[in-house]
This record gives C-alpha cells, sequence and structure tokens, in this order.
C-alpha cells in the first residue's frame, strides 16, 4: 500500500507544481516537459528491463552452478548464525542465505550488475516461505533496506567519472564515501530491528557487526596508507579480480561435485530471462511517477527552500548546491549520476560541491528502484514498512556524506 501511495504522490504533487507554474507565470511549457518526461521515462524504463535480461541470464545461470555445486549451503553455514537473528522467519539452512551474502558482498565491491540477479534470487527464494505472496516478509524487507542502504567498499564507478572528469586524485572521495555508506547501512538495519523487535544486542550479532566494523576500519587503514595514485588502481584490481574468482570457484565446486556445469547453466538463466520481463511494468510505473515530479521543478523547489531555512539558521549553505544528487539518489540512480557528473563538470571535480556529490552518489543506493524490481519480480503489492527504514537509511547516509564531506574537503 505505501508505494500506492507513494506513486500517486509523486504524480499529484508534480501536476500541482507544474500547474502552479502555469497559473503564475503564463509557460505552458511545463505541460510539454511534463508529457516528455512522462513517454521518455516510460521508455528508459523498458530499456532497464531489457538490459537486465542479459546480467540476469548471465547471473542466475551462475548461480544456478554455484547452487548445484554447494556454493549456497557453504555460505548459508558461514554465515548462518547471524541470519537466523536478523531473517528468524526463515528456516535454518534456507537457500536464500547464501544468495542474500552473494547479493551483498557483490554490493559491497560496487558490482551492480552482480547484485542485483542475486538479490532478485534471493527474494525469489524468500517469497517462497513468505505466506503472504502480496505482503512483503520481515526477511524481505530486511534484505531490502540493507540493499537500499548501500554499503559499498569500493566504489570503483564514481573514481572512473573523477578521472574522466579530470580529478586531481580521483579516489579521494573513498574515506568519505566508506564512512556514509557504513552509516547508512548502520541506521538502516537499526530501524528494521527496532520494528522487528530484533535484539541487536544479542553476542552473535554483536560479534559479526563488530567483525564488519573492524574489517571496514582496516581497510580504511589501508587505502590511507596507499600513496593516492595507486587507489583507484588497486580498488579496482580488487573488484575484478573477486569477481573473477566467484566465477571460476562455482565451476570449480561443481565440476568437483560431477554436476552437469552446461546443463545448470541453461536452467538458471531461463529463469533470468522470465524475472526480466517479469520486473517491466513495475519499472516503467515507478520511474515515469519519478519523472513528472522532476520535470514540474518540485526537487527544485524543495532544494531552494532549504538553502533559505539552512541560510536564516546561519549554517555554510554551499552543501544545498549538492543536494539535487541526495535527492534523486532514492528515485533514480541514473539521475543521480547525472547530477554528480552535473555538478562537477559545473564547479570542477575537485571542488566542495563535486566532491560532496560524488560522496552523496556512493553514500546509499536507489531506494525507490530497488522496491520496484525486487518487490516487482514476485508480485509485492504491500511493502509495509519497507519504504520509511529505507529513507531512514537515506537520511542518514546523506547527513553522513554532508559532515564527512566538511571533514574532509571543507577547506575546498
Amino acid at each position: 500500500m505505501a508505494l500506492n501511495y507513494i506513486w500517486i504522490a509523486f504524480f499529484l504533487i508534480g501536476f500541482v507544481v507544474a500547474l502552479g507554474k502555469l497559473i503564475f507565470t503564463g509557460n505552458t511549457q511545463i505541460f510539454n516537459d511534463l508529457v516528455n518526461a512522462v513517454f521518455t521515462n516510460a521508455k528508459t524504463g523498458f530499456e532497464i528491463s531489457l538490459g537486465l535480461t542479459g546480467v540476469l541470464t548471465l547471473w542466475l545461470g551462475l548461480m544456478k552452478v554455484g547452487e548445484q555445486g554447494g556454493v549456497v549451503n557453504m555460505l548459508s553455514r558461514l554465515f548462518g548464525p547471524l541470519f537466523r537473528r536478523l531473517f528468524p522467519e526463515l528456516p535454518e539452512g534456507h537457500p536464500a542465505y547464501g544468495s542474500i551474502i552473494l547479493n551483498i558482498s557483490a554490493n559491497m565491491l560496487g558490482l551492480d550488475n552482480a547484485a542485483t540477479p542475486m538479490g532478485l534470487k534471493a527474494m525469489k527464494e524468500m517469497q517462497e516461505a513468505n505466506p503472504h505472496k502480496d505482503r512483503a516478509s520481515n526477511a524481505q524487507i530486511m534484505f531490502l533496506v540493507l540493499n537500499a542502504s548501500g554499503l559499498t567498499i569500493i566504489p570503483v564507478s564514481i573514481i572512473v567519472y573523477r578521472t574522466q572528469l579530470g580529478a586531481v586524485n580521483p579516489a579521494d572521495i573513498f574515506i568519505p564515501i566508506l564512512i556514509a555508506t557504513f552509516v547508512a547501512t548502520m541506521a538502516g538495519l537499526i530501524s528494521v530491528a527496532l520494528i522487528q523487535k530484533i535484539n541487536l544486542l544479542d553476542k552473535v550479532i554483536v560479534a559479526y557487526l563488530g567483525g564488519l566494523t573492524a574489517i571496514i576500519t582496516g581497510i580504511i587503514l589501508y587505502f590511507s596508507s596507499l600513496p593516492k595514485e595507486q587507489i583507484t588502481s588497486v580498488s579496482t584490481f580488487a573488484a575484478n579480480f573477486f569477481l573473477l574468482c566467484i566465477i571460476v570457484f562455482f565451476i570449480v565446486l561443481a565440476l568437483i561435485k560431477k554436476v552437469n556445469v552446461y546443463d545448470s547453466f541453461i536452467e538458471g538463466a531461463k529463469e533470468g530471462f522470465n524475472i526480466a520481463v517479469k520486473i517491466i511494468p513495475f519499472l516503467v510505473a515507478i520511474l515515469v511517477a519519478i519523472g513528472i515530479f522532476r520535470a514540474s521543478g518540485a526537487m527544485d523547489f524543495i532544494i531552494a527552500g532549504l538553502e533559505r531555512f539552512f541560510a536564516w539558521l546561519g549554517f555554510d549553505t554551499r552543501f544545498t548546491g549538492a543536494l539535487p544528487v541526495a535527492f534523486m539518489k532514492p528515485l533514480s540512480g541514473s539521475g543521480a549520476r547525472g547530477l554528480m557528473i552535473d555538478a562537477m563538470t559545473t564547479y570542477g571535480a575537485d571542488s566542495f560541491i563535486g566532491r560532496l556529490s560524488c560522496t552523496l552518489q556512493g553514500a546509499t543506493d536507489t531506494t525507490f528502484y530497488i522496491i520496484a524490481v525486487y518487490f516487482g519480480s514476485v508480485g509485492i503489492k504491500n511493502t509495509r514498512h519497507a519504504i520509511g527504514c529505507g529513507l531512514i537509511a537515506d537520511l542518514a547516509g546523506a547527513v553522513a556524506a554532508i559532515l564527512v564531506a566538511y571533514l574532509f574537503f571543507g577547506k575546498g
């Protein structure tokens, strides 16, 4: 139900703002922009779905190979103690555990193309244990919010964009992004745990989260010790090496277990194609609503109001120049990426706004896109508290990104 109301709200707010502009300025072009946004975003949603077809086919084929080779069971045993507490509705040894950890691992390394198919497989497996098929289960909500918080250890794509736009040190946003995305993930996790009454003080949860915190801290210290010019090459190599190791590991384990690798791959690949077709209407619907909201100028109106408010409070308002990225990120990943590039082009890749825009882009993932794709793939309409908790993670990530950017780049 929540997604239904938000979808309607985007349409109505966009229309009201556009109507107000027509009345006060007489500019009829605004409605042309709205109509163009409707058809452009409908086309974009369809093209994204088609673009996912090849990736889904590849990765769900590999997932089937890994599943029959025993990878999923291996990961389930390794992370079972933590998952049994974070996902208490799922029975012990549930196959979704393996898919969840593969998805989270891919997200951490910035491997979006690998993460989405694994996430969709996890959502489908959790749906099989969901007694209310049109209503999100607690496990599905926890998983979705962890995705929306976007914990990323290696933001390869953002570093590449900064390189292309002439940043002196393209990887200087690496540590700020790592801090901001970690804050967002913890905020999302805590918000869901409070609603679902999960005890985060359980010694097992504390041990796993403490270990994750130690790993994040170690990564920060390691990359801080590297020469600045090496950070990009090392992080890119690590992500690509890990990806190839996953593929080889899946195939080798399957061969050891005498699995017919080719037949297993084809079986999983067929499933990937079906999922890609199924998400088309859900993705088109949410992107069209977002397009109306953007084209009306509603977002610009909100940002201008915030700038005046913080100026009235006496705060440094430089950060408001990057707020379009923060507002766009939950709505559209490609839209936020375009705004990030625009900020670096306008103000400079090494300007405060340019660096803050990159940090905001890497702090969280695209909440509404993930909701449309993941829940849409299994036909869930009642999202319950998923959107609220996802937006809490987005807000925490944005605030952390702004504070960290002032700390690292405030004099820039």
